[in-house]
């Protein structure tokens, strides 16, 4: 049976200090990702992802595009030990990077758009004002329920905003109404509803702003139908063309991010190993609940990449 890999690619949430370091040492392809980084954005972003500080690293526009040159990195180290994948997707943030990985646009417009991404879903919500939390062993239709039901109450938007797992969904919105969500879900048997330390409500009605930036800044960048099937966050299907590309990269800014289908549609193609190509095993952990018979593995550093070559034999 001949292997066929499905790539991962983390979004925000799994930045870290220090990310990527231990590859650009090691391998000149990775240390050459930083430097181009740092050339396409004018400012030494590899300096704040390899030495801080963290309270700058987290702000979303920085964070968005270090995460996204990390998990390039690791993409272009395992393309030079012949592991290509045949498949994609990403996690918000990281259908960005999916997309770099298929070609669909280069990796200096990407970084410079993801910049701009950031900026503007930072600025989208007055600090503050807008939260995300993480709903805990509920249906993701009564999550949806419970969100309704504090929008009615309230007058403000809440909505579930990222479906990650059978078992997880994160909700976003307007502060009071998130804080109200996450009383009915408990009332409707969550196991436990967690505010998350995140900077602006993100993958929700409030996001309209960032994503007419988003809309404005795709408009002027060259894309190409990409030469693997992405999945795409907002439908959770497959995608093979540049407009269907650039749509859905405009839609998930103010879109749920759609995991499990993107998952499932992945799983439906047949590939043999999923490899989360960046920061952090979230990706791989997510996998587990959603179809533990996949196998899974995750490339951030060298002592990773060892391991995944080593269980690809």
């Amino acid at each position: 049976m001949s292997t066929k890999f499905a790539f991962l690619f983390p979004g925000q949430g799994s930045q870290a200090v220090g990310m990527g370091r231990a590859l650009a040492d090691r391998f000149p392809s990775a240390a050459e990702t930083f430097a181009e980084a740092d050339e396409a954005l004018g400012f030494p972003i590899s300096k704040l992802i390899f030495e801080g500080p963290e309270e700058d690293l987290r702000l979303t526009e920085n964070t968005q595009p270090a995460i996204l040159t990390v998990s390039i990195a690791a993409w272009r180290v395992l393309a030079e030990h012949g592991i290509h994948p045949s498949l994609a997707a990403g996690h918000s943030l990281g259908e960005w990077s999916a997309h770099v990985a298929a070609g669909t646009f280069s990796f200096a417009d990407a970084v410079r758009a993801v910049k701009a991404r950031g900026r503007a879903m930072q600025l989208a919500v007055p600090a503050g004002q807008g939260a995300m939390a993480a709903v805990l062993a509920l249906d993701p239709a009564l999550v949806a329920e419970a969100c309704l039901e504090a929008e009615a109450e309230t007058g403000l938007t809440v909505a579930a905003a990222n479906l990650n797992s059978p078992s997880q969904t994160v909700i976003s919105g307007a502060l009071a109404a998130v804080e109200r969500a996450s009383v009915l879900v408990k009332e409707k048997g969550a196991r436990r509803a967690i505010m998350l330390p995140v900077s602006a409500p993100f993958h929700c009605a409030l996001m309209q702003a960032a994503q007419e930036e988003v809309a404005r800044v795709l408009s002027g960048l060259k894309l190409a139908d990409p030469s693997i099937p992405v999945a795409a966050n907002v439908t959770g299907s497959l995608i093979t063309t540049a407009e269907a590309a650039r749509d859905a990269l405009i839609r998930q800014v103010t879109g749920a991010v759609r995991w499990v289908d993107c998952v499932q549609s992945l799983v439906a193609v047949g590939p043999t190993h999923f490899i989360e190509v960046g920061p952090g095993k979230v990706l791989c952990g997510l996998m587990k609940q959603i179809d533990p018979s996949q196998k899974a593995l995750n490339v951030e550093d060298p002592a990773s990449l060892e391991a995944a070559l080593a269980a690809l034999g």
